[in-house]
């Protein structure tokens, strides 16, 4: 591995690893607050960054946090998750005022010999990850402890060559991290012009009330200018309420195995996302993704063609709503996961769900939301075109980066350069 690079055991190149095994609020002699410093957890280490909402908001107080970290998190630093699961990586970028929770370990290195984003990457590559999992021990769930971790060989080319690689690697990231964030804007966005048209109806609000509903004109007539009565409380007069199941139909997907998949570009999906890749498709895209069974009622927008699995439905509008934006955002609106089946594994009721109420707003707005609501979306799935791609440069140039098949030339040009 390296070719002709040194290669050392991980505790000859940290300063510190924070280990806070066992450390809980009450041991400290306090407990969990509403608000304060975040305590963060393995569970939050996702896709090779810190996602702080795949994981229980828990937080301590001031005084609990400086006993909690007596060596706080700064930049450059990396997390390490040591079991369940074991190995995942995720890099400081920003000094933060987390609490390292259950099953996770803080890296800080010793500059002068180990880059810290370097590490990171090198413990996604095949050979570091092979080690670090060989020390692994437990039965049910594979884990790590610290003096291990401590044993775990590195590469160690030269700094210069260190920060260039993760500079390159870094860039990728980094991108894919931008047009992971501006993905998150888009979609708020056409969630907040649903919610104001179609819940909150503040087009309709500002004319019955004579203020300027900030709108284009021709879009602004599209609105009435009065409330009326129904079943749902006041809705704007024209509109209509309908059940959910006037509106679409939610037809079975199919079952296929992970064997039983061929290499394709058809994305396959279950009901918690994307799960694979095929060579058929099964419904025309875009389409709606709805959960069925194991996580019931999260619905999914794919912009392409796809083969939805048997654990999920896929939606199919109807004549009466053609608008498969407008229907995405109103499912999201209902809560589909308590319409469950009665079974052991949790699962949505179509036919409850289909007696669902939803409000129905004229033809024309719906055709303008769809126009709207699909060029956001667009923009979406360009990034995540991108992202893929960028992703998958990264993964074919990190293995060679990290074991020296592929060499950075003038590494101390090209650090000085960027830096």
């Amino acid at each position: 591995m390296a070719g002709e690079w040194l290669v050392a055991p991980l505790e000859e190149l940290v300063d510190d690893i924070v280990d806070r095994r066992g450390v809980t609020p009450l041991k400290l002699g306090s407990d969990f607050v509403a608000h304060g410093y975040r305590v963060i957890s393995a569970k939050a280490i996702k896709g090779r960054r810190v996602d702080l909402s795949a994981d229980e908001p828990r937080f301590v107080n001031e005084a609990t946090y400086r006993k909690w970290m007596k060596t706080p998190l700064l930049h450059d630093d990396v997390i390490l998750t040591s079991e369940a699961p074991l190995g995942e990586p995720a890099y400081v970028s920003d000094d933060v005022e987390w609490c390292l929770g259950q099953r996770l370990f803080g890296i800080r290195t010793k500059k002068a010999r180990l880059y810290g984003r370097f590490l990171f990457y090198a413990f996604q590559s095949e050979h570091v990850r092979h080690d670090l999992l060989s020390r692994a021990t437990g039965t049910t769930a594979q884990g790590i402890r610290q003096t291990e971790l401590r044993l775990v060989r590195i590469p160690l080319p030269r700094v210069e060559e260190q920060r260039a690689i993760a500079y390159i690697l870094g860039t990728l990231d980094d991108k894919i991290e931008l047009n992971r964030r501006m993905n998150e804007t888009l979609e708020a966005m056409a969630r907040a012009l649903f919610k104001s048209w179609f819940v909150d109806f503040d087009p309709v609000r500002a004319k019955a009330e004579g203020r300027d509903p900030g709108l284009p004109n021709p879009l602004a007539e599209l609105f009435p200018a009065r409330l009326v009565d129904s079943e749902l409380g006041e809705i704007p007069e024209g509109w209509v309420v309908k059940k959910i199941g006037d509106l679409l139909e939610l037809a079975y997907g199919k079952a296929l195995k992970a064997e039983d998949r061929r290499d394709g570009n058809v994305p396959v999906y279950g009901s918690n996302g994307q799960v694979g890749w095929h060579e058929e498709r099964l419904a025309v895209g875009p389409g709606i993704v709805v959960g069925r069974k194991g996580n019931p009622g999260i619905a999914t927008w794919v912009p392409t063609d796809f083969f939805p699995i048997d654990t999920t439905f896929y939606v199919l509008p109807k004549p009466s709503c053609r608008s498969l934006q407008f229907l995405f955002h109103a499912l999201q609106t209902h809560d589909l996961a308590s319409l469950g089946a009665d079974s052991a594994v949790p699962g949505l009721n179509r036919n409850l769900a289909y007696m669902s109420a939803q409000l129905l707003p004229t033809e024309s707005l719906l055709v303008q939301f769809e126009r709207l609501a699909s060029a956001l979306s667009r923009r979406v799935n360009v990034e995540n075109d991108q992202s893929r791609t960028l992703a998958a440069l990264r993964d074919t140039l990190l293995p060679k980066l990290i074991s020296g098949d592929m060499r950075v030339k003038n590494a101390e040009r090209f650090v000085g350069a960027v830096t």
